[in-house]
Parts: C-alpha cells; structure tokens; sequence
C-alpha cells in the first residue's frame, strides 16, 4: 500500500463554555484519508461568522494509534477549537 499524500497529523482541543475541555484528539488527514478534522474547523468558523450550524457529528480518524473519535457536538456550547498540525519536513532538492 502506498503512503499517502499531503498527510498532516492534528491535534485538536476543544474548549467549551463553563470552562470544561475535549481532547486533545489525535486525527490524520490526506487527499487519501477521509477524516473530519478540517470540516469540523470550516465549520466552526462559518457558525462564528454568522452561518448557522447545519452539521453536529464528525469522525476524527487517528491512523498511528488505529482509532477513531466521533464528536457530536454543538456549537453554541463551544468557546474555542484549537487545532495543533505537525507538518511535514520540505525536503529541498539541491541543483548542481
């Protein structure tokens, strides 16, 4: 099986009102991979601007550790989404 591509590993914490947190959830994303990490941060942002929230579950997939974690959740109960990404290292290639 091929590695696949674009990978980006996130960590994402979610602080809710009254001062309790969710996570950190590990969760992996690629053009490969299907995972909800990146719409669940789309989301949010587009209910923060205004838009109402159309969407309350999301799969967060964890390939390292084999998991996955379904969040539903309610944004007008949430503070902050924080979403920590590892990047990958940019492998320059030398001319001679």
């Amino acid at each position: 099986m091929s590695k696949p591509r674009m990978l980006t590993n996130h960590e994402i914490t979610i602080a809710l009102a009254g001062g309790s947190v969710l996570g950190p959830f590990r969760a992996t994303w690629s053009t490969e991979i299907k995972s909800d990490v990146r719409e669940l941060t789309r989301d949010y942002d587009a209910y923060l601007n205004g838009e109402p929230q159309t969407r309350f579950k999301y799969h967060l997939h964890d390939y390292a550790q084999n998991l996955s974690h379904s969040l539903v959740i309610r944004f007008e109960n949430v503070m902050a989404i924080y979403d920590r990404v590892e990047l990958l290292e940019h492998q320059s290639q030398s001319q001679d």
